[in-house]
């Protein structure tokens, strides 16, 4: 049986840290938490649970602060989890079957990361990250925001979730991330591919639409970025048209997309939206049955559920009602009451159809 060192790195997290240190506690052999200035009861929480606990000098830093605590971890693999992250029981006991038969010729061990959940529990938007890795390969965080594991070697995909689960109090700084970006553009220090990506999406954040879609731009203009960070940017900036009132260019980055790989179903759907808003609900139909058809293998891409599930069965339910077509229409309903059975409108198109 593998042993595993959990490694995090905390600031002000007394809302949280007691819920993922106690769900951690059960598989997890050492635990290690790196605190990068406190001014709450969080060190009193980890105490509790541990006593490798260092204090770090933040240094606008991730990927410093990540690799000091990596550097402290003694047992076979090493485990990274943020405080607002929570792994329920059945996930639990999937990470404790993997502890007694994974092979110590892997490397890295991934996991799915959930952010957004649905009222029903479903997940919305999920993507595969490289959770477990073997310590003695020495694997490095690199950014100084949304940083990333730089890893190598024998990979095993795995299902397993983790669930990001921040509360209702909100202590984080929501300008942290920017002032880091623009603290690097002070000091004039070049920008990788990833850091435009993410500097632009700080940017549509922030309501600074025009900017973000310059730094999009200057992103893809690069080639080098990841596949989906070149999707996501596409149909990033197309929502910063929108809301910009540039629908023809929203169209174009839609379009754009597809120069990456197959049509995502977000991508797929926000096509047949257009055309529907402009009663083209022919051509509106081609498009949202393209989002229901087979994903992309992409495994560690990002996945919005919505997209590929009850939306486009919902909205095919309107194209056929407006062409005639009840019978489909009524059908595209019950596939997306499938997913979500107390949908107002699900329920009020069966009251409609029951009249009709």
């Amino acid at each position: 049986m593998i042993s595993i060192s959990l490694c995090m790195i905390v600031k002000n997290e007394e809302d949280v840290l007691q819920r993922i240190l106690s769900c951690a506690k059960r598989f997890c052999d050492e635990i290690i938490i790196v605190d990068t200035g406190s001014t709450d009861t969080t060190m009193d929480i980890a105490r509790k649970y541990t006593d490798k606990i260092y204090e770090y000098e933040w240094v606008d830093s991730f990927a410093k602060a990540r690799n000091f605590s990596f550097s402290k971890a003694t047992k076979d693999y090493i485990l990274f989890l943020d405080a607002d992250d929570i792994i329920d029981d059945k996930n639990i006991g999937e990470i404790i079957k993997l502890k007694s038969k994974l092979e110590s010729t892997y490397d890295v061990v991934t996991m799915k990361y959930i952010t957004a959940t649905d009222e029903y529990g479903n997940p919305t938007f999920s993507f595969k990250r490289h959770r477990l890795v073997k310590r003695s390969r020495n694997f490095l965080w690199y950014g100084n925001v949304h940083e990333y594991l730089a890893v190598n070697g024998k990979v095993l995909d795995t299902e397993i979730s983790i669930i990001h689960k921040p509360t209702s109090i909100n202590k984080k700084d929501s300008n942290r991330n920017i002032k880091i970006y623009e603290k690097m553009i002070k000091e004039e220090v070049e920008f990788t591919p990833r850091d435009l990506f993410y500097y632009a999406n700080e940017l549509k954040d922030h309501k600074r639409y025009q900017e973000a879609i310059d730094k999009y731009v200057a992103f893809l203009v690069t080639r080098e970025g990841w596949i989906e960070d070149n999707i996501r940017a596409c149909i990033y900036m197309a929502n910063c048209y929108q809301i910009l009132e540039q629908y023809e260019k929203e169209i174009d980055c839609l379009l754009q997309s597809l120069s990456f790989d197959i049509p995502r179903p977000e991508v797929s759907c926000r096509l047949g939206d257009l055309y529907k808003k402009r009663l083209q609900y022919q051509k509106a139909i081609v498009w949202y049955k393209i989002a229901l058809e087979k994903e992309a293998e992409n495994n560690m891409g990002f996945q919005l559920k919505d997209y590929s599930t009850w939306y486009p069965h919902l909205q095919l339910c309107v194209c056929y009602w407006h062409i005639g077509d009840k019978e489909h229409s009524e059908y595209h309903n019950q596939k997306a009451k499938e997913f979500r059975p107390n949908d107002k409108r699900i329920l009020s198109n069966e009251q409609l159809f029951m009249r009709k």
